[in-house]
């Protein structure tokens, strides 16, 4: 304001407006001066209140933005205190944003909407309210930051998966006495010639077409992940085992834990192995073990464990008395008798109609015996759960002509409906029942059900990555999204909410931030950054976990 003179007198005059600082800024602003130190204004500060004058016919709504889901995944961050720890081992230099928060945006994208560093930088990041939420500007974002911001992130793998084990055991009071060990595969688009890691071997994915790596998980008896290694794609499953154990044990100290294994993880070398470290485990067997304990399916001494299910335990005829005992496990489940049923009668009609059909066209034509064994091999090879079934001699005449005669074997099938719905374990846990032993190796489903997680709704595969170190980061990005979805569940879990975390994710991802703007009177707007109030849905799954959604996000006059 300055004073004029004026006919009528003196009078004062406004010279420029500029505006009233909001109540946290002017408070700021006042200690400052005053010389106090004060913590700076919160992110949401629902609590301050602005009286300013507001053109009505002027007031619009701007630029719409994801909130929820991105407002929920730091809740998880900062539960398992990932941006301390993150921040803490990452050394900043003169980067403008720190490779830290750079991470956290891959980690929370990778959840909510798994996608390329590219399409993050260019499309996803922009329309998220998660800037705001982790303080980055939308144009400090860009592939090669985020691609950079990868290779910051892997050294410290280890470190991480110690530190998240520890935090996630403190947080759900988790016991890791039992270490569930499973692989999977995932595969490669493009030729991968920088990767040593990228080999052909055998797929889970049915795409032997491409190069793949092997992902070796383990998890606790809830699923909650342990840790995990990278393994070439051409390593067979059994000659992991010794290198994930010691790897555990070295990283996590040795303790009287049990390892639980499929067959797949079973050899003579392996269990020397487990047996040398006085190690604890329960490891399926090979199908054809089952023949030495043919006397045991015939009793009907076995213990009922639910409804189609059947246990007992069994003794090694041909063990070493000189060893430590080992007990077997003997299980037999109507509904898996009924699957292999149905394979063993599927695959025996495909070996019959296609001997038939070799058969008579050995009686049209000439054909060479070597090529006729050929495709008795090749069909037989193709149905393998039948081909015991099935007993084939092929002769020459005297005109050269290959002659094929085949016939069902009897005693194929007798075995095969006594065996039907059968499997073996066997383990040196001494003290639990079989009943105890058959649901401690059942846990082994859920090692399988975070591969599926990874590949379905984190979408690890395919790797577009072709250099190594890339390709490890971005398993590590998909490892730490999965860590944030196993909280999820098990916040869920001791909510009353079930376990199903997508449900609770996409319903509280449909919460959005919407800019507010308000053209006053006198000329500048003002801006409320308000979050979209929830549902009665949405409110009550708030409610079960203990949240409270902010109003509105800090404003800022224009």
């Amino acid at each position: 304001m300055e004073s004029v003179r004026t006919a009528r007198g003196p009078r004062q005059r406004v010279v420029a407006y500029l505006g009233k600082l909001p109540e946290a800024q002017r408070l700021g602003f006042a200690a400052a001066a005053e010389g106090r130190r004060e913590d700076p204004p919160e992110l949401f500060d629902s609590d301050r209140r602005e009286f300013v004058e507001v053109d009505a016919d002027r007031l619009r709504v701007e630029n719409l933005r994801s909130f929820g889901g991105e407002w929920l995944s730091m809740q998880l961050i900062d539960r398992l205190g990932l941006r301390w720890f993150l921040g803490q081992v990452i050394q900043g230099g003169r980067e403008q944003i720190g490779w830290d928060v750079m991470a956290l945006v891959l980690v929370v994208m990778r959840l909510l909407e798994p996608s390329s560093e590219l399409r993050i930088a260019e499309h996803l990041f922009e329309r998220s309210a998660l800037g705001q939420l982790l303080g980055v500007p939308v144009e400090k974002v860009n592939d090669d930051r985020l691609y950079r911001a990868l290779d910051q992130l892997l050294p410290h793998k280890d470190a991480l998966q110690k530190h998240l084990k520890n935090r996630l055991g403190e947080l759900f009071d988790l016991k890791y006495d039992l270490l569930l060990y499973d692989v999977t595969s995932t595969y490669f688009e493009g030729q991968c010639e920088a990767n040593p890691m990228a080999r052909r071997g055998y797929s889970r994915d049915q795409r032997s077409d491409c190069k793949q790596v092997c992902i070796a998980l383990v998890v606790s008896r809830e699923g909650m992940p342990i840790g995990y290694e990278l393994f070439a794609g051409n390593k067979a499953d059994v000659s992991s085992v010794e290198q994930i154990v010691t790897t555990m044990e070295d990283r996590y100290g040795k303790s009287d834990r049990i390892w639980v294994m499929d067959r797949g993880m079973s050899s003579a070398d392996n269990i020397e192995f487990l047996k040398e470290g006085n190690r604890r485990y329960i490891i399926g067997t090979p199908k054809s073990m089952l023949k030495k304990y043919e006397h045991h399916l015939l009793k009907n001494d076995w213990s009922k464990v639910r409804e189609g299910l059947e246990v007992k335990l069994c003794v090694d005829p041909e063990a070493d008395p000189t060893q430590p005992p080992e007990t077997f496990i003997l299980c037999r489940s109507a509904d898996r008798a009924k699957k292999e049923q149905a394979m063993h009668q599927r695959f025996e009609k495909r070996i019959e109609e296609g001997l038939t059909r070799i058969v008579n066209a050995c009686q049209r034509q000439k054909l060479d015996a070597v090529k006729v064994s050929h495709r008795v091999g090749k069909l037989l090879g193709q149905n393998t759960r039948a081909a015991g079934a099935f007993k084939t001699t092929i002769t020459t005449d005297d005109k050269g002509r290959a002659m094929l005669q085949w016939e069902k074997i009897e005693s194929w099938h007798d075995w095969a409906s006594l065996s039907e719905g059968c499997y073996l374990l066997r383990s040196n846990v001494s003290n639990w029942t079989a009943e105890e032993l058959w649901q401690a190796y059942m846990q082994l489903t859920q090692a399988e059900a975070a591969f599926r997680i990874h590949k379905s709704d984190l979408s690890l595969r395919p790797i577009w990555h072709q250099k190594q170190e890339r390709v490890e980061a971005h398993i590590l990005i998909c490892f730490l999204a999965y860590v944030l979805w196993k909280t999820l569940a098990q916040w869920c879990k001791h909510a009353g909410l079930g376990d199903e975390p997508r449900k609770v994710l996409d319903e509280i991802a449909q919460i959005a931030v919407v800019d507010v703007v308000m053209p006053t009177r006198i000329g500048p707007n003002i801006i409320k950054r308000c979050v979209c109030q929830p549902t009665e849905h949405q409110k009550l799954l708030l409610n079960q976990l203990k949240l409270k959604l902010p109003s509105h996000l800090e404003a800022w006059p224009m």
